[in-house]
């Protein structure tokens, strides 16, 4: 039996400054943005190439805005992504990567799966990590 990872809800406090961040810095797709009358209306992006999208909008999670944390981008090259976030506008923050306990500055210099790193948060404060799997 399979189970597929399809809808991620992310709390925020702006639907419309949100939904403006997700596809104009982060580049999302957006899905749809559908209301139904003043008190609902919800918004689905899907990130280039993933099968999973995010959610967010007025009456879809009761959530404080902000608290989603860590939530994990997967890129086959963390230099490029990060530069393409950065020439959108979007503050990401230095690639590092873990060796022998420490975190060091940059990529990792034998680009082995998933020990590359660089994070950004959404208006609300909601925290992202890019990671690199070159496979």
């Amino acid at each position: 039996m399979d189970f597929k990872l399809e809808l991620v809800l992310i709390p925020v406090s702006d639907v419309d400054r949100a939904k403006a961040f997700y596809t104009e810095k982060a580049g999302f797709n957006l899905d749809v943005d559908h209301r139904r009358g003043e008190d609902f209306r919800v918004i689905q992006l899907t990130p280039p190439g993933s099968a999973c999208s995010i959610t967010f909008g007025i009456s879809v999670t009761d959530a404080a805005p902000g608290s989603v944390r860590g939530i994990h981008l997967v890129v086959a090259d963390i230099e490029a992504a990060r530069a393409e976030l950065v020439a959108r506008g979007l503050e990401v923050g230095e690639i590092r990567h873990f060796k022998s306990g420490t975190w060091l500055p940059g990529a990792d210099p034998e680009h082995s799966d998933y020990n590359s790193f660089a994070d950004f948060s959404d208006p609300d404060g909601n925290t992202w990590l890019l990671q690199e799997r070159k496979g």
